[in-house]
């Protein structure tokens, strides 16, 4: 038997060893303002969350009508297939040849996905190693940072508020950093700073990965949420796109399904033959019921998607309206679920992560700081339109008392 002595002391107890993957992630820019929010919420405060985009309004009644359908068959509760039913795929290929004219194959150039935030992860695990570097737009969404290094590659961020002035940027980089770029990642609508393009942006980026032989990630998750007669263009109905990328399309924001965790990765037959291999070795698909979900809304449910789009616009319309009476310089998204706003004079001197403590401290208002999305974020707050009009009246009401009060204080 072991002897008292040999009891490992409290300060000297054993020591989990992580893996440097993990050592390299950088802080969590969040943390603080979650953990402000979980104290507030438990002390029965209304907090009122912009800082999140996770829609409030519930899917079509019909897509929740089959899946209760589905549950009740006790077959659909079997292990589901890894790249998920054909009549899901067949579904996706149908919705790109109707809304943008592209032809894909359901069997080799489409992969559902669990999210589509696992499946760009999982992408980059297929496509990256140590020594490869990725292109990530600037200012970032933290999963393109943070799946790249987490398959031990290297980060550039370029950015991507002028989207020439980006494509120019890529091909600068091409042309002086060796090894070049294995990928480049585009996200338009961009999240977080609403940029859009038009689809010559496409035409060009294609010409630069087939001159650099880079291939392409897109992010094409707020397709569905545009505004003024705005229509998002897709990377994959430029000419040759296929043969140099994919696009990543989700049913979170314009079907109102963010929990069900439905996306896709669609377009080059390989790199989503890499996909599907590694997802294979991860785990078994999306469960059967979501699924069949799914292919009903695609099917029944694309008027339910165009009334999510104008719903967005109304509440883009009176939270802007609200922060410009504010004094506050705004540039309406014409795309996505966020409004990202310079933070106006004198509090953008406080930088954006202590001002957005401060509206959620004093105001009850949960904001996401620009800075969480790198340094080019810096003297931004992202806010997510999520709410009903009535909520984001309010929210304009209290950021409005918070920077009253700090005016009072100040003339004291």
């Amino acid at each position: 038997m072991r002897g008292e002595s040999e009891v490992p002391s409290s300060d000297d107890g054993f020591t989990i060893p992580v893996a440097e993957r993990v050592k390299r992630l950088p802080p969590y820019l969040f943390g603080k303002i979650n953990k402000l929010k979980y104290q507030k919420r438990v002390a029965g405060v209304d907090v009122i969350d912009l800082g999140m985009g996770n829609p409030t309004d519930p899917p079509d009644p019909l897509i929740v009508e089959k899946m209760s359908e589905a549950l009740s068959d006790p077959r659909n509760h079997r292990y589901s297939v890894a790249n998920s039913v054909a009549n899901l795929r067949k579904e996706v290929t149908s919705r790109y040849w109707k809304k943008y004219g592209v032809r894909l194959d359901p069997d080799s150039e489409v992969v559902t996905c669990i999210g589509s935030k696992e499946g760009f992860s999982h992408m980059c695990l297929a496509l990256m190693g140590p020594g490869d570097t990725a292109i990530v737009p600037s200012p970032s969404f933290p999963v393109h940072v943070y799946a790249v290094m987490l398959a031990a590659g290297n980060v550039i961020e370029l950015d991507v508020r002028q989207p020439d002035q980006f494509l120019s940027n890529i091909a600068y980089t091409c042309e002086h950093l060796y090894p070049k770029p294995k990928v480049v990642v585009v996200n338009f609508p961009h999240n977080p700073s609403a940029t859009v393009i038009e689809q010559d942006f496409y035409v060009e980026l294609v010409r630069l990965a087939r001159k650099y032989s880079f291939m392409v990630i897109s992010d094409f998750a707020y397709a569905d949420i545009c505004f003024d007669g705005y229509k998002a263009p897709s990377f994959l109905a430029t000419p040759g796109a296929t043969e140099v990328g994919v696009e990543f399309t989700t049913m979170s924001k314009g079907f109102s399904m963010a929990g069900w965790r439905i996306g896709f990765c669609s377009g080059n037959s390989e790199m989503v033959r890499a996909l599907s291999t590694i997802k294979g070795y991860y785990d078994y698909g999306l469960f059967q019921p979501v699924q069949i979900a799914a292919i009903v809304a695609m099917r029944h449910c694309e008027a339910a998607v165009d009334s999510i789009a104008a719903e967005y616009q109304m509440r883009r319309d009176v939270f802007c309206d609200g922060l410009e009476r504010l004094g506050w310089e705004i540039e309406r998204p014409k795309a996505g679920m966020f409004v990202w706003a310079k933070i106006p004079e004198p509090w953008a001197q406080m930088g954006s992560i202590d001002f957005a403590m401060k509206l959620l401290d004093e105001g009850g208002v949960a904001v996401s700081p620009g800075r969480g999305f790198g340094e080019d974020g810096e003297g931004y707050l992202r806010m997510a339109i999520v709410e009903n009009s009535q909520r984001l009246r309010q929210a304009v009401k209290q950021i409005g008392k918070v920077m009253k009060s700090e005016e009072i204080t100040a003339d004291k």
